[in-house]
């Protein structure tokens, strides 16, 4: 099945499960722009993606997942982590500055090497209202995925945050994810003596496999500066232990763009969860057609079911899709 499609089973379900559940304004606090030329090579995950990705074609493209013009702004950074990292922050910054919109935000890409001095210096050129680390840029780890916090995100760089009261949007990595203890450890650590700095953790604490949130989730009680985004997961548990534990207001929505607009799922399997792509999938079923959507409508049924299951009111979920981004990133 071709990528950057929207296919008839995409519009049924957008009408039938996910526009009733919309509200009217949404501000997206997970999206990722960039085009080719930031990589050399091309990663193959990514040759799908149109050659360019920028604010025009995010707002067009978004439409796909909320419709109707309903996206009123977010926060953006890069994704060529291993790639030309300042190429794609000056794109960001650019696009940022161009942007006709008030709500459009830009997050900068550092790297573990990156010297407190020079956050400094491009977070105030740029623009920036944040910081974005990613575990691929871990210092020392062959194996990232296992990666301390401390390997991609040392602490000066924290502390530079803190200073700036800029936000941090972090993938924490590690098996067992939120549940992991050195993760629990060195997230409260950041949080307490950097009162200032805004911690975002990303896939609402890589909930991928909900019940590492759901365990872990405790660990973090008491926190003032720690918050959730929705990026890219598609099954409810995490929301739900997320909202249980802080309350609506740290959950911000993130579509993950442009991985909303793959074709596929995440699922939680034993202790650890699986991606499936529909391109990379047998779809062979004897009960039942197949018709895979886009992770973006996953991950919105997803949280529609997480807030059906809280018996969250309307007001409430509009706080998740908009006001407590807005506010969180609008303070400055």
């Amino acid at each position: 099945m071709a990528r950057w499609t929207l296919t008839a089973a995409d519009r049924e379900c957008s009408a039938r499960d996910i526009e009733p559940f919309l509200p009217d304004r949404i501000f997206d606090a997970h999206a990722h722009l960039f085009t080719h030329e930031h990589f050399d090579p091309l990663p193959p995950a990514y040759r799908g993606y149109p050659a360019r990705l920028d604010l025009e074609s995010y707002y067009q493209a978004i439409d796909w997942i909320h419709p109707q013009g309903r996206t009123r702004g977010g926060v953006f950074f890069g994704l060529a982590f291993t790639g030309d990292r300042e190429g794609n922050n000056r794109f960001i910054a650019r696009e940022m500055r161009q942007s006709p919109r008030e709500n459009d935000y830009g997050q900068m890409i550092i790297a573990p090497e990156t010297p407190a001095e020079t956050i400094y210096q491009k977070a105030r050129e740029g623009g920036f209202v944040g910081l974005k680390p990613y575990h691929t840029m871990a210092q020392h780890h062959q194996r990232t995925w296992e990666a301390p916090i401390e390997a991609y995100l040392p602490e000066e760089q924290v502390a530079v945050a803190g200073e700036l009261g800029l936000t941090i949007t972090l993938h924490i990595v590690r098996a067992r994810a939120l549940a992991d203890p050195l993760n629990q450890k060195t997230i409260r650590r950041y949080c307490q003596r950097y009162p200032d700095m805004r911690l975002i953790l990303a896939h609402a604490g890589r909930g991928f496999n909900p019940w590492h949130t759901i365990e872990g989730i405790g660990s973090l009680r008491g926190l003032d500066n720690v918050y959730f985004d929705t990026s890219a997961v598609t099954e409810a548990g995490a929301f739900e232990a997320i909202v249980d534990t802080f309350g609506h207001g740290r959950l911000l929505y993130g579509s993950d763009f442009p991985v909303s607009h793959l074709r596929g799922r995440c699922v939680a399997i034993g202790d650890s969860f699986h991606w499936i792509y529909a391109e990379e999938t047998q779809l062979a079923e004897k009960h039942a057609e197949l018709r895979p959507l886009l992770i973006g409508l996953e991950a919105l049924r997803a949280l529609r079911l997480a807030c059906w299951r809280l018996r969250l009111r309307a007001g409430q979920v509009e706080d998740i899709f908009y006001h407590n981004a807005h506010a969180l990133f609008t303070r400055r």
